[in-house]
Parts: structure tokens; C-alpha cells; sequence
């Protein structure tokens, strides 16, 4: 089954403020935003975007690694979100603007950013637009760096299959709501493509005039603990279908019964760095 995408439901409070107590209290976000940031070259770094930042978890990774004078753009298409990262981050480094990705050229500078950074979120957009408006926006030598879910990308990290000893939590969540409710799954499609692999990525990027640099497929290390917690957030919440919002939490803490807390949830993540060439000599 295709995995699940979280288009909407991003500028409702309910949603951000799920997401917000999440990220404070469980280091998934927090890891992945460290590991983009770290590869970003920020250590010089006047003036970084955070691109799709929502409440600011990768902001507040940036804001660990570059100069005091630099600066952070935040941009985001959903107000909610940045309620939640204006009111629980609070640095003068740091800007908020409310727009869509694809829109980021038309609040920014030609050639004034040193390095975009987008996490857990690439693919909700039109990428092909957005790696343009990058590419206007990075001086040359920036960089862009950013991942894409496995599932989405077409790629599993060697961990996430070895440390699978039973079913998913997913898989519970379909199997409880099935029994309970008569639940059917959607038909899984194993030769269904991936939405976005590294192919598709190469080719947006180089449309725009940015090269690839460096790609590595990644593991985050969780546990069921966790994983339950992001699968309450409402726009995380599953199964899909005609569902509301208190049976979805209940057909979880079934399924999450039948796990051990502390096992193991490994997901897989396509990590991409690319970057505006240097201007010819």
C-alpha cells in the first residue's frame, strides 16, 4: 500500500498542536532535523530558509549551528503550525512567513540564501516548482538538503528489515479495524512506482540547475512508543476511510495492546544534498 500522505489537514489547530507536543516530546523530527542541518554547510552561514518548517523543530536544529548574525527564514503554508512555533521558539534570528513552498521566490532575494533546508516534507509539494524557486533564491555554491520518506522515494535502509520481528503497528491498526468494523484495506500494490525516487529527484533538480552532491539512504531508530504517538497526531491517524477521529484512537490503543512498547520501528529516509554551481570564472 502506498504510505500515507499528509496533504491537508496541516492549518488546523487541533493538528499543530498535536504535532508540537510531539516534536517536544519525542526526538523524531528533532533527529532528522540535526541530520539536515548538519549536512547544510551552515558554520558561515548569513542567512538560511527552513523551508515547509511548520512549528520549527528543523529551525531550531539550524539555529544550533550557524553564526550568531546569521539569520532563519521559516516558510510555511499553514498558519496554525507557525502559532505553535512562534509561541514555543522564540529567537530574533528567526522569521516566519506564511506561504506555499512553490511560492518561496516571491519573498526572497535572487541569490541571497546560503543553504535551504526542508524536512519530512519535499514531497507534498510540486517539486519541479519549488526546486526552481530554490535554485533562484541560493547564491552560488549554496546548498539545498532535504529527505524523502522510503516509502515515497522506493527505498528501505538494510535496519528498518532487520529489525522487524512482527507486524507493524499498521498492520495491527488494519487488522483491529477490520474485526471490529469490518474494515477492508485498500488493495496493496507492490509494482505501484514510488511517488518521488531519486531519478524523478535528479531530474527536477538539474531542470532547475542544481546538482546533486551527495545522497544517502538513512534509518530513524524509534520505538512502538513513538510510533504510537505520531499515529495520534489527526493527520497522522489511520485507517483511512469513513472514520472519526475517537474510533481511529481506539482502534489504536487496540492494536498498540499487541505490541511491546520498547520494540523496535525503524523508518527509512532518502537524504538528498544538492547545490547551486558556482558561477563560471
Amino acid at each position: 500500500m502506498a504510505p500515507h500522505d499528509a496533504i491537508l489537514g496541516w492549518d488546523e489547530d487541533s493538528n499543530a498542536e498535536a504535532y508540537g507536543a510531539f516534536t517536544r516530546a519525542h526526538p523524531m523530527y528533532n533527529a532528522t532535523s540535526r541530520d539536515l542541518a548538519r549536512r547544510g554547510h551552515l558554520a558561515n552561514a548569513s542567512l538560511v530558509v527552513d523551508l515547509c518548517g511548520g512549528a520549527g523543530a528543523t529551525a531550531r536544529a539550524i539555529l544550533d549551528l550557524i553564526p550568531a548574525r546569521a539569520r532563519i527564514v521559516s516558510v510555511d503554508n499553514a498558519a496554525a503550525m507557525q502559532r505553535v512555533g512562534r509561541r514555543t521558539l522564540a529567537d530574533a534570528r528567526l522569521t516566519w512567513i506564511t506561504s506555499p513552498a512553490e511560492r518561496l521566490a516571491d519573498h526572497l532575494h535572487a541569490s541571497s540564501a546560503d543553504a535551504v533546508v526542508c524536512n519530512s516534507a519535499i514531497w507534498k509539494t510540486d517539486t519541479a516548482a519549488v526546486f526552481a524557486a530554490v535554485a533562484h533564491i541560493l547564491r552560488p555554491g549554496g546548498h539545498f538538503v532535504f529527505n524523502i520518506g522510503g516509502g515515497f522515494a522506493g527505498v528501505r535502509h538494510p535496519d528498518e528489515l532487520s529489525a522487524r520481528t512482527g507486524p507493524s503497528l499498521n498492520a495491527l491498526i488494519r487488522q483491529v479495524a477490520a474485526k471490529a468494523h469490518g474494515y477492508t484495506p485498500p488493495p496493496r500494490d507492490a509494482d505501484r512506482p514510488p511517488k518521488l525516487p531519486l531519478e524523478t529527484v535528479t531530474e527536477h533538480l538539474t531542470a532547475a540547475g542544481l546538482t546533486v552532491v551527495g545522497t544517502e539512504v538513512t534509518a530513524q531508530h524509534s520505538t512502538m512508543a513513538e510510533k504510537k504517538a505520531w499515529l495520534s497526531i489527526p493527520v497522522f491517524a489511520r485507517p483511512e476511510g469513513d472514520f472519526t477521529h475517537a474510533q481511529r484512537m481506539q482502534i489504536l490503543d487496540t492494536a498498540y495492546a499487541m505490541t511491546t512498547p520498547d520494540a523496535p520501528a525503524v523508518t527509512s529516509w532518502l537524504v538528498v544534498v544538492a547545490q547551486r554551481p558556482e558561477a563560471a570564472a
